[in-house]
C-alpha cells in the first residue's frame, strides 16, 4: 500500500482591508479545496490549511509543512494582495514542492453589482503577480497553473502536479536492494549511487545473492501455498511442471520478506549471479512488480527506482507501468515497430488479457527452466522513460509511443511482450534517443504522460529530454549542446 499524502492549500492576504474579509476568504478557500478534493483522481487529500496574513504566519506554516510527514506539497493562492516581502522567510525554508495556483473564486465579473469592496476582496489578478515576482527574484523552482479552478484542464494539471510531488516524497525515502552486482561490462546500468542519494534520496545498497538464498531456507510450505493461491487468482496456470511455479512462489515470498525487513520498495537481480538459486527469478519478479515494487534487471538500480517512483505517481490509475527493454525491430519502411520484452521480467500490470504461466528453458543463466507469465501488452498511448547518469548530472529521457497489437503470433517466444510505434517516426525517435544517451532499459507507462515526469524532473532539478511528434534532430542536437554548457557552470 502507498502512503496517503496531503497537499496544503495556503491562501495569502493581509490586514490592509480590515478583519471582516477573513471570514469570506476562509469560506472561499474551504469550498475550493473541497471541490478540488472531489474532482482530482488521486488518492491524496487537499487540505485547506489556513489564510496567512503576516511574515511570521507564513514562516510557521512552511516550517510545519517541512516537518509534517504526510505533507507532499504546498498549493498557494493569493486571494487578495499579499505583499511578497512577507513570503521571503517562509519560502527560504520550504523544502516541499510548491505550485502557484493563479485563479479566483468567482468565474465571472458581476458587472451590475461590482464595486470597490468586491475589487478589494477579489484581487488574485493583482496578488498572484506579486507572488510570482518573489519566486522569480528568489530563483525558486515552482509550477504555475493558471485558470478558473473548476475548469477540467486546470483540475487535471493540478492532479498531475500532485502525482509528481508524490513521486518526490516517495523518492526521498526509497530503499533499493541490489541482489548481486551489475551485469559485467555494461556501462549504462552503472552510476554514482552517492550522487543518486544526494539528488533523489534513494538509498541503494548491495546484498550477496547468498543472503537471498539463506532467506529461501526459512520459507514455509504454508507460505508457498498462499502465494500459489494468489497466482491462481491473477494468472492461468498452463503447465504440468507445478514444481517450477512453486519454486518461483518460494523465491517471491523470500524476496518480499527480505525487502520488507529492510523497508525497501525496489530491487534488482542479475542472471550472472544466481549462486544458491535453482532458477532465475521470473514469475516472482513479475508478480512483485504487479504488487508495486520497482525492479531493474542486470543490476539496473536506476530503472528499478524509477519504476517504483512512477508506480507511486500512478496510484488511483489502472493502465499499468513496467520494466521494459528494447529488444529487436520490425523494419518495413514507414511501418517500423519496436518489440520490447525481457528474458522474463515484464510486469503483468500492462497485460492485455489474463497472463498465462508457462515453464520453458531459458538460454541464459545456466539454471533450471523458470516459470514466467506470458502475455502481450495492451494497446494505446504510452511513454518510455530512461534515467541516465552523465557524470556531472542525471538526465531523464522520455519518448512518446503508441503500443500496438503484434503483427503476428510468436509461438516460439514464450515471454511477456510489448510492441510499439515511435513518434514522430522510427528514424527520428531512435536517432534522438541515441544522441541523448537513452538506455536499453526503460520504464514503460500507460498511466503517466510527459507532464508528470517533466514536473518531477523540475522538482528534482535534473535535466529533462522529451522526444515527441514535434522532435527535429538538428534542434535536439543544439539543445543537448546548450545543456552541456549550462551544466558545466551549474
Amino acid at each position: 500500500m502507498m502512503k496517503k499524502y496531503q497537499f496544503w492549500f495556503i491562501v495569502g492576504t493581509q490586514h490592509l482591508y480590515g478583519e471582516k474579509i477573513f471570514a469570506s476568504i476562509n469560506d472561499h478557500a474551504k469550498e475550493m479545496a473541497e471541490y478540488l478534493n472531489i474532482n482530482t483522481k488521486i488518492d491524496a487529500d487537499i487540505v485547506f490549511k489556513q489564510i496567512v496574513k503576516t511574515s511570521d504566519e507564513i514562516y510557521e506554516v512552511m516550517e510545519e509543512a517541512n516537518q509534517h510527514k504526510d505533507c507532499a506539497g504546498v498549493i498557494t493562492w493569493m486571494h487578495t494582495f499579499s505583499p511578497s516581502k512577507m513570503w521571503i522567510k517562509g519560502l527560504n525554508i520550504l523544502q516541499k514542492p510548491l505550485v502557484q495556483l493563479h485563479t479566483q473564486y468567482n468565474q465571472e465579473i458581476p458587472f451590475e453589482e461590482i464595486d470597490m469592496d468586491f475589487m478589494n476582496l477579489n484581487q488574485s489578478a493583482h496578488g498572484d503577480r506579486e507572488h510570482g515576482f518573489i519566486h522569480a527574484v528568489m530563483r525558486r523552482p515552482r509550477k504555475v497553473i493558471s485558470g478558473y479552478y473548476k475548469n477540467e484542464r486546470v483540475v487535471l494539471r493540478i492532479e498531475k502536479w500532485m502525482r509528481s510531488a508524490v513521486g518526490v516524497a516517495e523518492s526521498r525515502k526509497l530503499h533499493v536492494v541490489r541482489f548481486g552486482d551489475n551485469m559485467r561490462n555494461v556501462a549504462v546500468t552503472e552510476g554514482n549511487k552517492v550522487s543518486a542519494e544526494i539528488k533523489f534520496g534513494w538509498s541503494v545498497n548491495g546484498y550477496g545473492i547468498g543472503d537471498l538464498a539463506e532467506q529461501l531456507k526459512h520459507v514455509t510450505q504454508l507460505e508457498i501455498r498462499e502465494q500459489m493461491d494468489k497466482y491462481k487468482q491473477f494468472y492461468e496456470l498452463d503447465t504440468s511442471d507445478l514444481s517450477s511455479v512453486e519454486y518461483q512462489a518460494k523465491i517471491q515470498v523470500a524476496m518480499r520478506q527480505f525487502l520488507d525487513q529492510r523497508n525497501a520498495k525496489a530491487f534488482t537481480t542479475t542472471f550472472e549471479d544466481l549462486h544458491g538459486l535453482n532458477q532465475l527469478p521470473g514469475l516472482a519478479v513479475q508478480d512483485l512488480m504487479r504488487e508495486g515494487y520497482g525492479f531493474g534487471a542486470e543490476g539496473d538500480w536506476k530503472t528499478s527506482a524509477l519504476l517504483r517512483v512512477m508506480n507511486s505517481m500512478s496510484v488511483g490509475l489502472d493502465k499499468g507501468n513496467s520494466f521494459m527493454e528494447d529488444y529487436t525491430y520490425h523494419l518495413p519502411y514507414n511501418e517500423e515497430l519496436v518489440l520490447g520484452a525481457h528474458m522474463l521480467e515484464v510486469s503483468p500490470s500492462i497485460a492485455k488479457t489474463k497472463p498465462v504461466v508457462e515453464v520453458h528453458p531459458l538460454g541464459i543463466g545456466s539454471k533450471n527452466d523458470p516459470a514466467r507469465a506470458v502475455f502481450d501488452a495492451k494497446e494505446g498511448k504510452a511513454i518510455q522513460a530512461s534515467l541516465i547518469d552523465l557524470g556531472n548530472r542525471f538526465r531523464l529521457i522520455v519518448t512518446d509511443c503508441i503500443a500496438v497489437e503484434p503483427k503476428a503470433d510468436m509461438p516460439k517466444l514464450p515471454v511477456a511482450r510489448a510492441m510499439w510505434k515511435l513518434l514522430p517516426n522510427f528514424e527520428v525517435a531512435t536517432e534522438a534517443w541515441l544522441l541523448s544517451g537513452g538506455a536499453h532499459h526503460t520504464v514503460m507507462s500507460y498511466d503517466l504522460d510527459v507532464d508528470v515526469l517533466r514536473d518531477y524532473a523540475d522538482m528534482m532539478d535534473i535535466e529533462f529530454v522529451h522526444i515527441n511528434k514535434d522532435t527535429k534532430i538538428e534542434t535536439l542536437r543544439e539543445q543537448l549542446i546548450i545543456k552541456d554548457i549550462i551544466y558545466k557552470f551549474k
